[in-house]
């Protein structure tokens, strides 16, 4: 059994780095004009797609509103697995760019593709942080979505909470655009902090999202407090003897 787990798990990383070798140019293409920048969305689901394909995992994405189309959102979701930045690219509609830790990018292969497409912050230069929000006020101005994992990073144990940053609800406030919640169930179950898979079905829940007009930096709490119920409530009903325990 052990030895059959290892096999799934190497074919599953061939499955995530041999497609994006072939599309590595393209992205790399893509990144070199703004107007090209979609393209790049566009691909990124198509890579996630024959990943999961590749893996033979059925992935269920539950959309509990309808995305208009056009429309900048922040997507905010809990982070428990690697996978979850994958999963994320086929979520969010339209074109789109992540705000993921500046350590992604010496990742071989995907960091230097990462960082060309997409926004780096290191969360300890406050400098590093601050240029990280005005690049995502710039990238919705230029129509696209934004991606942020508020918990900061893959921490503590799954499925659990740990505390949100303000990144994302101060973005989301000062551009009066909606900030969709996203609950992810089972990423940690398939991908744990190691890149290798194990078998398991997948499903992810995309809540309605939290209207920011009107708010001001005031309210920032609260919407920080009712993102988290918003993606909790699921983990709690699919765990409830974990978090009766907690």
């Amino acid at each position: 059994m052990k030895t059959l787990r290892k096999i799934y798990g190497i074919w599953g990383v061939m499955c995530f780095t041999i497609p994006l070798i072939f599309l590595l140019p393209f992205f790399h293409l893509f990144a070199l004009r703004d107007e090209w920048h979609i393209y790049s969305s566009w691909l990124n689901r198509f890579w996630a797609r024959i990943f999961f394909i590749g893996i033979l995992v059925p992935y269920h994405v539950e959309y509990r509103f309808k995305a208009i189309k056009k429309q900048p959102y922040v997507y905010c979701s809990n982070h428990t697995s690697w996978l979850d930045i994958i999963i994320m690219g086929i979520i969010a509609k339209g074109d789109h760019t992540f705000i993921g830790k500046s350590s992604l990018i010496k990742l071989p292969l995907f960091g230097p593709m990462f960082k060309k497409l997409h926004i780096t912050v290191d969360r300890n230069s406050r400098q590093h942080s601050y240029q990280a929000f005005t690049e995502s006020m710039k990238a919705i101005d230029k129509g696209r979505s934004v991606i942020v994992f508020p918990e900061g990073g893959i921490r503590g144990t799954a499925p659990y909470l740990n505390d949100f940053k303000d990144g994302a609800f101060r973005i989301a406030i000062e551009k009066q655009i909606p900030l969709v919640p996203v609950s992810i169930l089972y990423n940690w179950k398939i991908m744990d902090k190691s890149f290798l898979p194990k078998w398991h079905w997948g499903k992810a829940i995309v809540h309605p999202p939290l209207d920011t007009k009107g708010l001001t930096l005031e309210d920032l709490e609260s919407l920080k407090a009712k993102t988290r119920e918003s993606i909790e409530k699921e983990l709690k009903t699919i765990y409830p003897l974990v978090y009766e325990t907690k």
